[in-house]
């Protein structure tokens, strides 16, 4: 036999900001980092959620101004591409072919940009868009909502949904950069201000106590949607996210040890149940408490951590008890999460707040007794 060893390695890196006003004509951010690919004029593509046009009428004006203003970097390409906004447009993907059509009407090639301002849902298809057509084309991410900001805008996964599975068919693709506007959560209803806060919860129990412990002092103000607050929040938030991506050893989950999934299991299955009335943050809150249940259950959490994570969950905004959660079937959620990662079951288990571990089997009655005392609300004293 004979063989040769192929390997080679990659450099992926990418900016992410935090800013105001970045469509505003002196300011250059958007600009600057179009430059990034080099001198001369590039072409972009603006992708729009319809929810966020709603809340900015003005966006397309501002963003002709924005390129008449930087007309040597920038040349827009009109009109832009409407998507609509949550989740039917991951599982009813036609703006995904239809950016295929731009992608040769417009003669958008590798060399251009997509600049995708939108939600979580329109940022992953349209980057999945972005990522399979012509092999990869240049993604400028400006997420819109606060889940957005803090998460599902600021790594490197892009999917859509197939036939009832969510995120099924998707990439790992680093974005070209991400610019997190904080004057686009001005627009946004409660319920999405709230719903971006469960990833938050997650990844400071996860990863950073002193962050789960500020989130719980400070979830009046995040509950009242401080400025001050929020803005820390989101950017902690990214931070940790970013910091696991870059650190784990395993930023494309080639693995199965999925912690940044924590009480992710069963939400995105209750998401199914609920036909996405249920929103993921919601579904992930519900999920947070499921699993700190389970883990105060198998007693490695105290009573203090447990009732600490549902005052912090509740005091921000969130119900723990939707119908999806009685409907949901416990064993083939986890039997999906299993498939999910290759085979392995691999659930993360909180050991206490900033502190987590892997484990590779679940006792099914225990869980099915947690989920009736969240039903019923019955949280140890």
């Amino acid at each position: 036999m004979w063989q040769i060893h192929q390997a080679f390695t990659m450099t992926h890196e990418f900016p992410v900001c935090f800013d105001r006003g970045t469509l505003s004509p002196d300011n250059t951010l958007l600009a600057d980092i179009v430059a990034l690919a080099g001198k001369g004029c590039h072409r972009i593509l603006p992708v729009i959620d319809d929810e966020v046009l709603k809340g900015h009428p003005d966006l397309i004006d501002r963003l002709k101004a924005y390129a008449d203003t930087h007309s040597e970097r920038i040349e827009l390409i009109e009109p832009p591409l409407m998507v609509r906004g949550g989740e039917i447009c991951k599982s009813e993907p036609v703006e995904v072919d239809e950016f295929y059509q731009r992608t040769q009407t417009d003669r958008i090639d590798r060399h251009s940009f997509a600049l995708v301002i939108g939600g979580g849902a329109v940022i992953d298809a349209m980057g999945y868009a972005a990522a399979t057509a012509h092999r990869g084309i240049r993604l400028i991410r400006m997420p819109t909502t606060v889940l957005a900001q803090n998460d599902a805008g600021i790594g490197v996964k892009n999917a859509i949904n197939y036939r009832g599975r969510k995120n099924y068919l998707g990439t790992f693709t680093t974005p070209f950069a991400v610019i997190n506007d904080y004057d686009f959560l001005s627009s946004l209803p409660d319920r999405d201000r709230i719903c971006g806060m469960a990833e938050a919860v997650k990844v400071a129990l996860i990863r950073d106590g002193e962050f789960f412990h500020w989130l719980h002092q400070a979830r009046e103000r995040l509950a009242a949607f401080e400025p001050e607050a929020m803005e820390h929040m989101i950017a902690r938030c990214a931070e940790l996210h970013l910091n696991h991506i870059r650190t784990s050893g395993d930023p494309f989950e080639q693995g199965s040890a999925r912690p940044l999934d924590f009480g992710h299991w069963g939400a995105h299955r209750m998401e199914e149940l609920s036909g996405s009335e249920l929103r993921h943050g919601e579904a992930v809150a519900i999920g947070i408490a499921l699993d700190s249940l389970y883990s105060h259950a198998q007693g490695m959490i105290d009573t203090e951590t447990l009732l600490a994570i549902r005052d912090t969950l509740e005091g921000v905004g969130f119900t723990l008890r939707h119908p999806a959660l009685e409907k949901l079937d416990i064993d083939a959620a986890l039997q999906g999460f299993r498939e999910h990662l290759g085979g392995k079951l691999c659930i993360t288990l909180l050991t206490e707040a900033g502190h987590a571990e892997e484990v590779g089997e679940i006792d099914l009655a225990m869980m099915h007794d947690c989920r009736q005392q969240l039903l019923e609300a019955k949280w140890p004293a």
